[in-house]
Formats: C-alpha cells, sequence, structure tokens
C-alpha cells in the first residue's frame, strides 16, 4: 500500500508541472524566478531553514536534510501560493501588474527509524512567463517593435534522508530530479516589412543533483539550545540541452507561423544551468516556546545560452534572519495562545546586472500555524499561512521595480502511519 501511494505521489508532480505560473520580465535572464524550497513555513521566516530543527514532531526539512531529528509522525503537507506583483518603470510611464495562483509544494515524510527519518516531495522550482513589447518609430516614420517573449517551468521530485550520528550531531542527504523546458523568443519587426526576424532560444532540462547537510544543536540545562547548520548543492549528473534558432518568417490571420526560413541553428549543451549553491546557518531558542536564527545563502552564477550567446550571470547571496514564538502550547482555554507566530526579513544580492544596474530583492515576512482543535504540542498538525512583502529591481536606468505581495496557504496532516504496532 505504501509503495503504491509513494507512486501515485510521484506521477502527482509531474502532472503538476504544467501550472501557470506567473512572475516578472527579470526572468527573461537566466533560469527564471527561482521558487524552490518555499515552504509555508520557511516562508514565514524569511527563508530560515539551514539551523532551524523544528520543536515538534510533525515537520520534515527538506532544505536541510540533516535537521530532522524531531520527526516522529507521518507528516503530509499540501501547500499553494498567491503571487501578486506590481510593475512600474519611467521608460514609457510603464505599468502593469500579474497574478497567478499555483500548488508549490506536497510532500510526505516519516520516521524509519529513532535515527533515521525519510522525506519525499515536489516542488516547482523555477519558471518565467512573461511578454514585453518595446516599440520606436524611426526617423523615416517605420515603426520599430521588438517582442520578447518568454514561458516555461522547471520542477523538481526530491528525496531526502537523515541520520542522527549522536544527540548533537547529524547529517543528511538529498537527492534533486529536475525537469522541463524553457523557452525564449526576441521577435523583430517593421512596419514596412512583411517577415518578422525570431531569436529562439529552448532549453531542455532532465537531470540530477545533490544537496548535503550537517547539523550541530547544543541544548542547556535551563532547556535553551543552540543550533549551527551548513548546507551544499552539487553534483549535475547531465549537461541540459540548448537549442538556438535564427529564422525568418509571418503569421497568418490565425495566429500561426508560416513560410519560415532557418538563418542560423546552434545545439549546446549547458554545464552549469543548475549551479553550485552554499548555505550556512545559526539560531538559538527556548524548547516550545520561541527560537530565533539568521543564516546566508551563496549561490554560484549559472551558465545559460540566451538568444545564441553563452550569458554568465553573476553569484549571489540572501542574507535572512526570522524565528517564532509560541506563547502557551499547553493552553487550551485561549486558542490564540497555542498558534506559532513567525516573522522574519531578508536581503538579497541578485545575479543580474542591466545597464550597469545590480537587480537586487529584500522583503519581510510575517506567518503562523493555527493547530487543528484537537493538536497537541507532541501532535502540531493544522493551517499554515505566511505573507511576504517585497521589493525587487528599480526605476533607475528605464529599468523595472517590482512590487509583491505573495500569500501562502499549506495543510499539514500528522499521525502514527506507515509504523509497525508493537502490539494488537
Amino acid at each position: 500500500m505504501r509503495k503504491i501511494f509513494i507512486l501515485s505521489f510521484i506521477t502527482a508532480g509531474f502532472f503538476l508541472h504544467a501550472q501557470n505560473i506567473g512572475n516578472s520580465p527579470y526572468a527573461a535572464y537566466g533560469i527564471g524566478d527561482v521558487k524552490y524550497d518555499n515552504t509555508v513555513e520557511n516562508s514565514a521566516m524569511a527563508g530560515i531553514s539551514t539551523a532551524y530543527i523544528t520543536d515538534f514532531t510533525s515537520s520534515f526539512n527538506f532544505k536541510n536534510p540533516a535537521a530532522n531529528e524531531n520527526l516522529q509522525l507521518t507528516s503530509i503537507k499540501i501547500e499553494a501560493t498567491n503571487e501578486n506583483n506590481y510593475f512600474s518603470s519611467n521608460f514609457n510611464n510603464y505599468k502593469d501588474n500579474k497574478h497567478s495562483t499555483y500548488l508549490s509544494n506536497i510532500s510526505i515524510a516519516f520516521p524509519l527509524s529513532n535515527k533515521v527519518k525519510f522525506g519525499l516531495g515536489y516542488q516547482p522550482y523555477s519558471s518565467k512567463r512573461y511578454d514585453v513589447l518595446v516599440s520606436e518609430t524611426l526617423a523615416d516614420g517605420t515603426v520599430k517593435a521588438n517582442r520578447y517573449r518568454g514561458e516555461g517551468t522547471v520542477s523538481t521530485v526530491q528525496a531526502a534522508v537523515s541520520y542522527q550520528i549522536s544527540p548533537e550531531f547529524a547529517l543528511g542527504l538529498r537527492t534533486n530530479y529536475y525537469f522541463g523546458n524553457l523557452h525564449d523568443i526576441d521577435e523583430l519587426a517593421y512596419s514596412n516589412a512583411e517577415l518578422i526576424n525570431g531569436y529562439e532560444t529552448r532549453n531542455e532540462i532532465g537531470n540530477f543533483n545533490f544537496t548535503a547537510g550537517t547539523t550541530y544543536q547544543k541544548k542547556y540545562s535551563n532547556d535553551r539550545k543552540m543550533t549551527l547548520g551548513a548546507t551544499a548543492t552539487f553534483g549535475n549528473t547531465s549537461n541540459p540541452q540548448s537549442y538556438y534558432t535564427n529564422s525568418t518568417y509571418f503569421y497568418n490571420g490565425s495566429g500561426v507561423k508560416v513560410n519560415e526560413s532557418i538563418v542560423d541553428q546552434v545545439e549546446t549543451k549547458q554545464d552549469n544551468l543548475l549551479p553550485i549553491e552554499f548555505s550556512l546557518g545559526a539560531g538559538f531558542g527556548h524548547t516550545a516556546r520561541w527560537f530565533v536564527g539568521t543564516q546566508v545563502d551563496y549561490r554560484k552564477g549559472e551558465d545559460l545560452q540566451f538568444m545564441g550567446h553563452k550569458a554568465q550571470y553573476k553569484d549571489s547571496y540572501r542574507v535572512s534572519a526570522g524565528g517564532w514564538i509560541l506563547p502557551d502550547a499547553n493552553n487550551f482555554r485561549n486558542y490564540f495562545q497555542r498558534v506559532v507566530y513567525r516573522y522574519g526579513a531578508y536581503y538579497e544580492k541578485g545575479n543580474l546586472s542591466i545597464n550597469n544596474t545590480d537587480i537586487n530583492e529584500f522583503g519581510i515576512t510575517l506567518g503562523a500555524k493555527f493547530p487543528f482543535k484537537n493538536a497537541s504540542l507532541n501532535r502540531m498538525t493544522g493551517l499554515d499561512v505566511a505573507i511576504e512583502l517585497g521589493k525587487r529591481g528599480t526605476k533607475d536606468n528605464n529599468l523595472v521595480n517590482q512590487n509583491f505581495i505573495n500569500l501562502k496557504i499549506g495543510f499539514n496532516f500528522a499521525d502514527k502511519w506507515f509504523m509497525k504496532r508493537l502490539y494488537n
């Protein structure tokens, strides 16, 4: 029965890959907007996860697969995200907004023994969906138009295992399989010409890499504890294919491309599409009362074929801090005393530099876990919610400023499934 369930779970991930996930014009560059490792619980704390070992028995940490000492129940999570982006630019007083809602996480995790924990999950990794038209009237009255379009999603299925070496130390390993297609096209047209010149790039992705993690947690006699954590993502097992086509054509009355003539066509392999990543984190807290942590994430700049040229993107880093507080887990007279309140803030130095301007991002996050009516401290199941408010980019040098409000919601169901009974 368990094998059938897991097989169905993986199949669901492949079907969900076809979701319509919207994002910003900055997704035109590189692999798109990265959305991976974005569970509601971690998002509400600005992404804090590397040195975060939950105090409760019903949650699995995929970001750092070593941080799962306390998982004792089978946990099933189903989560969704609603993105609301608001764009503005000084170029032609551009203003626009885009909204999208999608299933952002499905996972199942359970203990194999007191020391070994296992998790299986699906998430969208990155996406791009943009359509930008830039027109210009030349001196002779001819209208020149550039239309930039892109779409596609890269998703991942991951399996993670953690092993508690000692009461203080743990190791973990996660394998990630990425699959999907990304498509970009730049079309150049003139009002006095029938043919359109199109520059198209397609990236076909299907490969594995791995995330190794470790944690150290020192517990003190007054229920305080200090946690340190680190992760590294490495080891692409294949080189995704990239196809570039330069052609001329026009569209018929039905919007179908006809009379296409190939000018140039190149097929290459990407050797650094999914880059190396590192993360370091530290946290301090009081068992079942509060926690505060911080972490630094580093991502090596990836290589990607874009319009026939190999583009090198800059290294990036992200600094975040956040935590949670639980007023009184055993107060069954006042429900809101049993709610876990989460908070955080982050700054990200992005990998894009356009018109000699860095595209950076910062945001603040808030969230909560609302436990189900009969949930206890040892079975903290319930409804997770998070809100993220932030800003990306700038209006300087005719670039686009992006303000966003992202809403996230998820259900965590936990029970003692898949465990052998000692007595009938």
